[in-house]
């Protein structure tokens, strides 16, 4: 039996409907160290530790897919709650095309600022090769991972967090098993990781924009629109925080990177990719209920369903 946003949300229904969710947001922290598990393995240190310097920054220009998706995904979900199904389309739609268009920009951009970004971390030549293959090809994949972001947080709004968990198995399984054949059967190194990760974002961009741009059995969908000023200054502003906190966290990173070149070299790096790693998946446990559980709150709250949001 299908959870709407228009339910009232015992504790049971809360729980059931947020463990799709729940067990997305583990899965994709399973998913973001299998790069480093091929590359450290399989092609060495150097290479791992140049793909360190180089995934904060990738996450600096993907949390702008986060601002969106948060804010929106409110907005959204606060218009769906007052029975304006077609605004919430076109707010939706114009937020989707906006982010393609934003994404091929950062991608552009962060090409063009990649080398000077390594130097500035400390890279050395060896480094500093591995860094920009792998950086050039992921960078090709920003619009697709700043979508992958959104839709993980519209689909629950559009009542289908059983496919975003659908959604987010396939494209951890497409990074994994391309990993596995780029990297330890072809032997295409750093670049096979790229490969790898930028397809399996394809795929969890790609499946929920398909979904949505045919007839289907959700609330949502995508329509022709026009640029909304107001709406996309209030989703920005709605998802501002989620922006600054992955900002500053992927920030940290990058001065934690270049202060340890100075003082540990590619060992230094290497070793603190792995706490990374680490510290991802622990923090994907505290920022998952809140993103689940995000969506239901605003269409609650417009209902007049206070003690349900306090419930929360």
């Amino acid at each position: 039996m299908n959870i709407q946003l228009s339910d009232h949300f015992t504790y049971r229904r809360l729980i059931r409907f947020v463990i799709p969710s729940v067990a997305m947001m583990i899965l994709t922290s399973i998913y973001g160290v299998v790069d480093g598990l091929f590359v450290s393995n399989f092609v060495g240190k150097t290479a791992f530790a140049a793909v360190n310097l180089v995934i904060p920054f990738t996450l600096v220009l993907g949390a702008f897919g986060f601002m969106l998706g948060t804010g929106g995904t409110a907005l959204v979900a606060k218009t769906l709650g007052e029975g304006k199904q077609e605004e919430a389309n076109r707010i939706f739609s114009m937020l989707i095309y906006f982010a393609i268009g934003l994404g091929l920009v950062l991608t552009m951009l962060g090409i063009a600022a990649l080398k000077k970004i390594l130097l500035k971390m400390g890279a050395d030549d060896a480094m500093l090769g591995y860094g920009m293959i792998y950086g050039r090809l992921v960078l090709l994949g920003i619009p697709f991972y700043m979508l992958e972001n959104m839709f993980q947080n519209f689909l629950i709004a559009a009542e289908k967090p059983q496919l975003g968990l659908i959604v987010t198995i396939a494209a951890g399984l497409t990074n994994m098993v391309l990993d596995a054949l780029f990297i330890a059967v072809l032997g295409w190194g750093v670049a096979g990781a790229a490969v790898a990760t930028a397809l399996g974002q394809c795929v969890g961009g790609l499946i929920p924009f398909v979904y949505f741009a045919r007839k289907n059995s959700s609330k949502l969908s995508l329509v022709k629109t026009r640029l909304m000023g107001g709406a996309l200054f209030h989703a920005c502003t709605n998802g501002s925080s989620e922006l600054v906190s992955n900002i500053s966290m992927s920030s940290v990173g990058m001065l934690y990177n270049a202060q340890l070149m100075k003082v540990a070299g590619e060992n230094g790096v290497a070793a603190y990719g792995v706490i990374l790693y680490v510290n991802f998946i622990l923090l994907r446990f505290i920022w998952v209920m809140p993103m689940a559980l995000r969506p239901s709150l605003p269409s609650t709250m417009v209902r007049g369903r206070r003690r349900s949001c306090r419930m929360c």
